[in-house]
């Protein structure tokens, strides 16, 4: 192809979608590159059965762990990536995330920028994507210039009722932060019909404040903004020097296609983006494009989460159940010199997704079926921070495939944290003995293939020694390339990174729009 756009964005998701809809009113031409297609509107998409027994909606790409067995990693290749079927719990880093923070299996570095570099971004991320929430609840979140564009989503009786209840045994329960387009003063022109099919689920009323429709939707039809989906980008090429991309190589419709672009944009996950940059090489870059630091795949991420099903007698009617966090054990207490990490809400259990779960989730009540269960069942989701590690990497082999090295790390305090949780559950009603690990994704392999909080393997940093990319996310060794996705995370905290990949593609598409000016 001989048409030059001034800026290719490889990726659709929380980086590349917003990336797109920072720069599309600069007048710019703009290639957005999708390797999938729109998610379709079906009545599958709610319906636990084909989205959590069967699958459906996730890739078909095989990857191989450190001894060379595949799996197949829990990705989606949609218009808007993995927002297609996130649960939209848009959270902030943590002011002390930002910096250095000791944990029990070693540390989490300090970033080059700070929280409050990142505040008017967090804003604006917060603005587009129409999060609710109540600020100043939450003891450990940051400063923040404006309120939340949107009141917090309200708790329903049996999450009313829990929250109360942890109130008054001295914790600080708060609404966790939304990204659902509900207005519930006025419910009859409410695009949310607050529903149970949001955590996991794509939303077939396009009511979930994801990457498709908040960003990479309005922009269709725009004259300067192409979208071409099925277009899944291979290689890079690049000049004689080494220091300029030329070519975005893509197979689409088993044709080669190269798209040429001033300034390239990837966005395709931490695991894929480093597959790109790696499968890239040139006499240049003999390992791997914006790898003389050999960082490029290192430092992977994807947090230490667990499902857990708190069951009790009394029934839990709740049907949107993500309005409720807990962050009291989110850094170091006088108790534990750890942080733990965060306490939220998953969507609510069901009888079909939780089939297949281990046989102890009916034991509180043997004669229980697993409708009974489900009804029962308070559902929360555990997250302690993941070190960034050099070992745990992602590397390809001579065809190009993802090879996923990892290692967990802060099993202690992932421990620790699911311990509280069954403390604090006694001032809810719900005993320890009642409180069960659970795995919401019975034919997946996990916790390997669970990568929907993937972060690392491009790091940015103001050393091209030790990381792959600028403050402002460009290649250190190349003059316009940026990585623009959850890849840049020197460290990932302990809440979803979603909001931060979005903030900081804001952030990067001022940059772009400066530069080009």
């Amino acid at each position: 192809m001989s048409e030059n756009y001034d800026v290719i964005i490889i990726g659709s998701g929380a980086g590349g979608g917003t990336l797109a809809h920072a720069l599309a009113d600069s007048g710019k031409r703009i290639l957005l590159l999708e390797r999938g297609d729109f998610l379709p509107r079906e009545m599958d998409n709610w319906d636990p059965k084909p989205v959590f027994v069967k699958g459906k909606y996730i890739s078909k790409d095989t990857w191989f762990d450190r001894d060379g067995k595949s799996f197949q990693p829990q990705v989606h290749y949609f218009v808007g990536g993995a927002t297609k079927l996130y649960g939209a719990a848009l959270y902030r880093l943590r002011p002390g995330d930002f910096g250095e923070l000791k944990h029990a299996d070693g540390i989490s570095p300090a970033w080059p920028l700070s929280y409050d570099d990142f505040e008017p971004w967090y804003s604006q991320a917060e603005q587009l994507y129409q999060v609710h929430g109540n600020a100043g609840e939450d003891p450990t979140e940051g400063p923040r210039r404006e309120p939340y564009p949107w009141p917090a989503v309200s708790h329903e009786p049996r999450l009313q009722q829990i929250s109360d209840e942890l109130a008054k045994g001295g914790y600080h329960p708060f609404h966790a932060p939304c990204g659902i387009m509900l207005d519930e003063a006025h419910r009859a022109a409410s695009t949310c019909i607050r529903c149970t099919w949001c955590d996991g689920y794509p939303c077939l009323v396009h009511a979930k404040a994801d990457a498709e429709v908040i960003a990479v939707r309005p922009l269709l039809g725009r004259p300067n903004v192409t979208l071409l989906t099925g277009a899944e980008v291979t290689r890079l090429e690049t000049d004689d020097s080494g220091r300029t991309v030329t070519g975005v190589v893509v197979s689409r419709d088993g044709d080669r296609e190269v798209y040429r672009g001033d300034i390239v944009a990837v966005s395709a996950g931490a695991a894929n983006s480093a597959k790109l940059l790696l499968n890239s090489a040139t006499d240049k870059h003999p390992h791997g494009l914006a790898n003389g630091s050999d960082q490029v795949g290192r430092n992977y991420m994807f947090h230490n989460c667990r499902a857990v099903a708190a069951l009790s007698k009394e029934k839990n009617d709740t049907v949107y159940q993500k309005t409720l966090g807990i962050n009291d054990f989110y850094f170091a207490t006088k108790d534990y010199e750890y942080p733990a990490g965060n306490i939220q809400m998953v969507g609510k259990s069901n009888a079909e997704a939780m089939r297949g779960e281990q046989p102890q989730l009916t034991w509180f009540a043997p004669e229980w079926t697993l409708t009974d269960t489900a009804e029962h069942s308070v559902d929360f989701w555990l997250t302690t921070e993941d070190l960034p590690v050099p070992e745990n990497r992602v590397t390809t082999d001579k065809d190009g495939n993802v090879h996923l090295t990892y290692s967990p790390t802060n099993a202690e305090e992932a421990d620790r944290l699911y311990g509280e949780l069954k403390k604090i559950l006694n001032h809810t009603g719900m005993a320890a003995h009642h409180v069960f690990r659970k795995n919401f994704y019975m034919d997946m392999d996990i916790p390997l293939a669970g990568c929907a909080h993937q972060a690392g393997t491009c790091r940015f940093g103001a050393d091209p020694a030790t990381s792959v990319l600028d403050v402002d996310c460009k290649a250190h060794e190349l003059d316009n390339l940026y990585v623009v996705d959850t890849s840049f995370f020197p460290s990932i905290g302990a809440v979803n990174p979603a909001l931060t990949a979005i903030a900081n593609a804001l952030r990067v598409g001022d940059h772009i729009r400066q530069r080009t000016a």
